[in-house]
Parts: structure tokens; C-alpha cells; sequence
């Protein structure tokens, strides 16, 4: 048994306010389905209108710059293909995420703690 688990936090290219509801819905169904490939759990997800903030418990045995460079290649995709509309004035080129990244590990923080806290991020309409 494991539980590693660690916040993550994606920017979007420029923190172009990219995201609505229905983009971060897209982009948290994603991010799921990349989880349950690498046999990890996104336990917590949600963003405002240039970033996301992620909960994700993983396995030993995965790497989490693996899981994290699939999350944003995967997302990335997705929402370009369901949401060209959307990023067409914004974002240029092939690259929503910027290539940077924020982790921490969760496990000195109570988890329901690091859950609020992503579930209380503004998420634009």
C-alpha cells in the first residue's frame, strides 16, 4: 500500500485567462483518464481562469515528472481539440501550459486540509 500524494499546480502559457467551467471540466476528465493510466488517483481538482491546482495520489513505482509531463501533453491536446474557439485569441501556437510546474508533497498537510483549499480556488463561470 502507498500513499504518496502531492499538490500540483499548472499556469497556463503568459497566465492567459484561458479557462471557464467548461474547459476545466474538459481539462479535469483528462487528467483523470492520464491518472488511471499511471494507476494513480486525482483526488482533488480545480482552477481559476489561468491555473490549476490537482490532488494526486500515486504509486512507488510511477514518476511524478512522468505522470506531470503526461497530464499537461494530454490536457493540452484535449482541450485545444474540444475548445478551439476558446484558445484561438489567447494562446499561439501548440503550448497551453507554460513549462514550468509547482509540486509538493501533501503528506505533512492533513489532506482534507490541501483538498479545501483546491476546492475554494475562484473557478471562473
Amino acid at each position: 500500500m502507498h500513499h504518496l500524494h502531492a499538490h500540483l499546480v499548472f499556469v497556463t502559457k503568459y497566465r492567459k485567462a484561458v479557462f471557464t467551467d467548461a474547459v476545466l471540466t474538459t481539462c479535469q476528465q483528462s487528467m483523470e483518464s492520464v491518472c488511471e493510466d499511471f494507476g494513480a488517483t486525482l483526488s482533488e481538482f480545480n482552477g481559476e481562469a489561468d491555473h490549476v491546482h490537482l490532488l494526486v495520489q500515486y504509486p512507488p513505482a510511477v514518476r511524478l515528472s512522468d505522470l506531470v509531463n503526461s497530464l499537461k501533453g494530454v490536457s493540452s491536446r484535449i482541450i485545444r481539440r474540444d475548445h478551439p474557439n476558446q484558445l484561438a485569441d489567447l494562446l499561439w501556437g501548440k503550448n497551453l501550459w507554460s513549462p514550468s510546474y509547482f509540486a509538493a508533497s501533501a503528506g505533512g498537510a492533513p489532506l482534507d486540509i490541501v483538498k479545501q483549499y483546491i476546492s475554494n480556488q475562484q473557478r471562473p463561470s
